[in-house]
């Protein structure tokens, strides 16, 4: 299955650990298209301005070649919330993880109908637990 994996970058790096073990989790059985997102050496100074439009078109692309979407909310992130609007316009099947004792996850994902599979959770092993259930891994 291929995998298209959502979280925070220029809305903040804090949780980049976290994201690198649920897609090293991820990609044990499938793949997980944006795994860069999982790379400690990825920020907002590495990326400039003008590859904007060449990011923007590759995830969409890579959106579209995904069979799931699995977003990690709990840093808030403009571009997250781009993803999981498009993800719906695409009708794509999305698992969100949310880990509310670090922040309170937006009216506009959490009171969306599209939106079914969105689970909180406290530690990796709990994000993890949650994945090997929902996928059925």
């Amino acid at each position: 299955m291929k995998i298209y994996f959502a979280a925070s970058i220029r809305g903040g790096r804090d949780d980049v650990k976290i994201y690198k073990e649920l897609i090293d989790f991820l990609n044990q059985d499938n793949q997980v298209l944006t795994e860069h997102i999982g790379n400690g050496n990825l920020s907002v100074t590495s990326q400039s301005q003008s590859d904007d439009k060449y990011i923007r078109d590759r995830d969409i692309n890579w959106m579209k070649e995904a069979d799931l979407v699995v977003a990690e909310t709990s840093n808030p992130s403009l571009g997250v919330g781009y993803e999981l609007a498009y993800a719906e316009k695409l009708h794509k099947p999305v698992i969100i993880l949310h880990n509310s004792t670090k922040s309170q996850l937006s009216a506009m994902i959490n009171g969306t109908d599209y939106f079914k599979d969105i689970f909180e959770y406290e530690t990796v092993s709990e994000a993890i637990e949650i994945l090997k259930r929902s996928i059925k891994l």
